[in-house]
């Protein structure tokens, strides 16, 4: 095919293209739901420390400074939900539980890095925009 001849169009919108990839911007999507478990502060988070090595819960907690129990726990529950982590419980007394990215979830790794690296080297200009008066409107000249 020549250059020429490739079509910049956008590509129809069939309704098996739709539930092929999804479609975040309508309400009833389902890809929504695992996009916020993935991009909330805690899902992002419990994804990154579990890059590489399984942890018990309390480890979790400790690393993850600022997480509740409760968020922690429903954070990992959802994040089991939808694949991306795995939970091992064995039965011991005391109960010991592990968790573990599966294979999604380090497929997922990634892309959420990529977030948290974006965000941890341009935090020194949001932050200098937050420091700015809500009607300084001289950034938008």
């Amino acid at each position: 095919m020549k250059k020429s001849e490739i079509s910049l169009a956008p590509a129809a919108t069939t309704l098996s293209n739709k539930l092929q990839r999804g479609d975040l911007l309508a309400a009833a999507c389902p890809s929504r739901a695992v996009l916020q478990h993935l991009t909330s502060r805690w899902g992002l988070l419990v994804l990154l420390v579990l890059d590489g090595r399984t942890y018990r819960f309390s480890e979790l907690r400790r690393a993850i400074e600022g997480v509740s129990e409760r968020m922690l726990a429903q954070t990992l529950q959802l994040l089991e939900a939808d694949g991306l982590v795995l939970r091992v419980a064995y039965e011991v007394v005391p109960p010991h539980v592990e968790y573990s990215l599966t294979a999604l979830g380090q497929q997922a790794v990634p892309a959420v890095r990529a977030l948290a690296d974006w965000v941890e080297v341009s935090i020194p200009a949001i932050l200098q925009h937050r420091e700015k008066p809500a009607n300084d409107t001289s950034a938008l000249l």
